[in-house]
């Protein structure tokens, strides 16, 4: 099996496997919640191996996932891990969700985290989308506290636009933005990748494998459960995904001839952007934790970068990567810091 090596995340000092793990998929969202002692036996075993770089959300479960974590992390596992959780959409009791940033809701949050996780210190600390209400600075100030008080070591972003980030950044450094990056998912490549760049932010790419597509490609929809989010997103739509399956058959056939996975070519195309990038691949399987590992022995010429790239290119995508109502980067920057009246 390939050996994960180990890389700087942003330049503020934080060190991670080169490839992450993705916890949402094992409680929340992708169908119904995964067995725990196989959960944490998959996240014991990532560690092992030299996936280290964890990453959860307070809103995966809601909260069930932070718990799971904070489960595994028992007997000496939470020195051996860098752990990532996210903060920023709260859940009503009636399901009615709602984005926050204000620093009363940016403490609660962290202070709710630190206790189901079970740990004194969360490594890395995002907020996972923009509350467009709240200047940027409002709620960096907050979190900024929170790092002074030593609650949180670094400070990231999540699916914040290229102006965002320079102001968040220009309060406390930023230390990793993360987003989603795949073969057909590349919108970030014009002004987010070469902001964080010059901001030396390090970049975490979460849904590498397209959800899955990229793994399996149309099959993946007719394995789904009933309550898998997936089935809900345009790009897995019937008529959309009559299309997208071009896509997955090209790469499939690469993979093919480079005697790989079709998921490991995938993957490998996001290793390849550059030594400042993790992917996060989600896995409740150590077959494919495995598989997942291995892509980091798979080397791609540039001419395959682009002949990969050339069957995911923007007008062969057919769909977005979510419904319209859905918080995204493009829908993420704040009032100015001026207008802010603290109540």
């Amino acid at each position: 099996m390939a050996k994960v090596g180990r890389m700087k995340l942003g330049s503020q000092g934080l060190e991670v496997s080169q490839q992450g793990l993705g916890c949402m998929g094992m409680s929340a969202f992708y169908g119904p919640p995964k067995p725990e002692p196989d959960m944490i036996s998959l996240i014991h075993y990532a560690a092992q191996s030299g996936v280290t770089f964890l990453d959860t959300s307070d809103i995966y479960g809601p909260h069930t996932n932070e718990i799971l974590i904070g489960k595994a992390l028992k007997g000496g596992v939470r020195e051996k891990v860098e752990l990532a959780t996210k903060f920023a959409i709260s859940v009503s009791n009636d399901g009615k969700r709602e984005i926050r940033g204000d620093p009363a809701y940016v403490r609660a949050a962290c202070e709710g985290s630190l206790k189901r996780l079970d740990i004194d210190c969360i490594d890395l600390y995002y907020q996972h989308r923009i509350d467009t209400r709240v200047p940027i600075e409002v709620t960096i100030g907050e979190l900024k506290k929170l790092v002074e008080e030593g609650k949180i070591k670094y400070i990231g972003l999540s699916e914040a636009s290229a102006s965002t980030i320079r102001r968040a950044h220009a309060v406390h450094p930023i230390t990793a933005v993360q987003l989603e990056w795949s073969l057909w998912s590349r919108d970030v490549e014009e002004e987010i990748v070469p902001t964080c760049r010059e901001l030396g932010i390090g970049i975490v790419a979460y849904s590498p494998l397209g959800r899955g597509f990229l793994s399996s490609g149309t099959k993946l929809i007719e394995d789904l459960s009933e309550n898998d989010f997936r089935k809900h997103l345009p790009r897995f739509q019937p008529e959309n995904l009559e299309k997208n399956k071009t896509i997955f058959e090209r790469v499939n056939e690469m993979a093919a001839k480079k005697g790989c996975t079709p998921s490991q070519l995938a993957l490998a195309w996001v290793h390849h952007q550059g030594n400042d990038v993790c992917p996060i691949p989600g896995t409740t399987k150590i077959v494919n934790l495995n598989q997942n590992i291995g892509a980091l022995s798979v080397k791609l010429t540039p001419q395959e970068m682009k002949e990969l790239e050339s069957f995911a290119a923007a007008d062969a995508v057919k769909g977005d990567r979510y419904t319209s109502d859905m918080s995204t980067w493009k829908n993420s920057d704040t009032p100015p810091l001026s207008s802010w009246k603290a109540v």
